[in-house]
């Protein structure tokens, strides 16, 4: 409900039919002052989001604390004490990525390169003293300046730069000239990864470098698809796995696969924050904090399964084994895909 002041007049402004009351029996429309300040639109944006009428609140503390039982409630058709599943899901997805993408720089720390065990970010907080252990440590006992060590890494960088290509050929047409000549016999599919190899290395001048920045940023990118597509197939794979259950249909499982990836987000969302901590600040006991988190999900998902499909544990187990197993092999494919589909982009 808005905080907008009743119009007197007692026609709907939206179906022009007559009001009784505050809102409009025809169409639903409540009966208010259309002029409204910014404050009352962000308000009421945020308020269609999350149900800020405590809704939102209250579906979260039972999403985490209470699992599976959202899902069973949705189930049974006790539905508006509760936000809708999928705008949940929306909400929590947008807000993670949000968050994700404006956290991580794809640059080299993306690519896990460190420096006798530190990413550059970490070196450039090192304190005087501790930059002159760290650069005797890398520099066989010879102490650097910071000049040096950028010099030094800038080296190393360009000699040790990853290979995305084979340099096997200069361009396309040497390439099918060696085809017609049938010293090269590639199907279809080789062909294509040569022709795509050419062009990528023709495109940025064979800086391998730049090209491995830019595959690794398209891929990471592609996350929040992948995450997306994998859904509907995991509510498929415990449609399959409970296909006994007629009372359960696919709707219900997917249902419950959008509150476990909710769940999923929420973690993963502390799981960055506290990985983000550590690196700031150097307390390496919250990786403990880290591990945790992660087994915090696979166990959520057993209690889940549990308590929304009332099955024994023994059967139970078994099923999650098996969807762990199977869904292991989901993502992998998917991954391969995206790697693929993100090598086409560059």
């Amino acid at each position: 409900m808005s905080h907008l002041k009743e119009r007197s007049e007692k026609n709907c402004l939206n179906c022009n039919a007559v009001v009784k009351g505050k809102y409009c029996q025809i169409c639903g429309q409540e009966n208010t002052e259309p002029a409204e300040s910014v404050w009352h639109l962000v308000t009421h944006f945020f308020n269609d989001i999350t149900h800020f009428d405590g809704k939102f609140f209250s579906t979260l503390k039972y999403l985490i604390f209470k699992p599976g039982f959202l899902s069973g409630e949705y189930k049974a058709g006790r539905r508006t004490s509760y936000l809708n599943p999928v705008r949940l899901y929306v909400f929590t997805s947008a807000i993670f990525f949000l968050i994700f993408f404006s956290l991580k720089e794809f640059n080299q720390d993306i690519l896990n390169i460190n420096y006798n065990g530190k990413t550059l970010k970490q070196i450039e907080k090192l304190d005087s003293a501790e930059f002159v252990q760290f650069t005797k440590e890398l520099n066989n006992g010879s102490q650097m300046s910071r000049a040096e060590l950028k010099h030094y890494i800038d080296s190393a960088d360009k000699n040790n730069a990853p290979h995305f290509t084979s340099h096997r050929y200069k361009s396309r047409g040497e390439y099918d000239s060696l085809l017609r000549s049938g010293k090269k016999d590639h199907n279809w599919f080789e062909r294509q990864l040569v022709y795509k190899e050419i062009e990528i290395n023709e495109k940025y001048k064979d800086n391998q470098e730049q090209i491995m920045k830019i595959f690794v940023s398209n891929l990471m990118h592609s996350f929040p698809q992948m995450l997306f597509i994998s859904l509907p197939l995991f509510a498929l794979i415990l449609k399959l796995l409970y296909f006994r259950r007629k009372t359960f249909y696919y709707t219900s499982h997917a249902i419950f696969s959008v509150h476990l990836y909710v769940f999923v987000f929420i973690m993963l969302f502390f799981i960055i924050g506290l990985q983000e901590l550590k690196d700031y600040t150097g307390w390496n006991w919250l990786a403990v904090l880290v591990v945790i988190l992660v087994f915090t999900i696979f166990y959520y998902l057993y209690k889940s399964m549990r308590n929304f499909y009332q099955q024994r544990r023994g059967k139970t187990i078994l099923k999650y084994i098996l969807l762990n197993i199977i869904m292991l092999f989901v993502i992998m494919l998917l991954f391969v895909i995206f790697i693929f589909t993100s090598l086409l982009k560059i």
